[in-house]
C-alpha cells in the first residue's frame, strides 16, 4: 500500500496526504529558490525528519528502560550547499527537560538517537552534528 499522495497545486506548492491517517503537509519552495517560503520546503522536511526520528527512537528506548523524555525538544538547522543544490549539513540540538537522568539513561539516549532510521538513511556526505543538552 502507498504511504502518501502528493499533489502539485501550483506556485511551487505541494500538498501531501498521509494515506493511513489523512493528515496533510503543505510544502513551498524556499524564498532563496523562487518560492514563497510560507511552509516547510522539501529540504526542511528532510532535515526535520532527522529530529523527529531521533525523538521517536529515544522515546521508544526511554519507554523500554523506564524513564521519561516528555517535553524534550529538537532544534534543527539545515545548511545548504550549491552546485548541485543540496543539503550539506543538519545540526540537531536535543534539549531534555530536568529529569535527573542517570549516566546510563544519557548513554541510552545518545546511542539510540544516533541510530534512528533516518540518520542511517541519509547520504554519508550530509554531516550530522548532534548535540545533547540536559537541563
Amino acid at each position: 500500500m502507498a504511504t502518501s499522495k502528493i499533489t502539485y497545486t501550483g506556485e511551487l506548492r505541494t500538498v501531501s496526504v498521509h494515506l493511513q491517517s489523512g493528515t496533510e503537509i503543505i510544502t513551498d519552495a524556499p524564498i532563496d529558490n523562487q518560492g514563497k517560503g510560507e511552509a516547510f520546503s522539501p529540504t526542511d522536511l528532510l532535515a526535520t525528519s532527522l529530529g523527529n526520528c531521533m525523538l521517536t527512537i529515544v522515546g521508544i528506548a526511554a519507554r523500554t528502560h523506564g524513564f521519561n523524555i516528555d517535553g524534550t525538544e529538537a532544534e534543527i538547522t539545515k545548511i545548504m550547499a550549491s552546485d548541485p543544490r543540496r543539503v550539506s549539513e543538519i545540526q540537531v540540538k536535543l534539549k531534555f527537560p530536568a529529569n535527573n537522568y542517570s549516566q546510563k539513561d544519557k548513554d541510552i539516549i545518545e546511542r539510540s538517537a544516533k541510530t534512528c532510521p533516518v540518520a542511517y538513511s541519509l547520504h554519508s556526505d550530509i554531516t550530522q552534528e548532534i548535540n545533547f543538552e540536559y537541563l
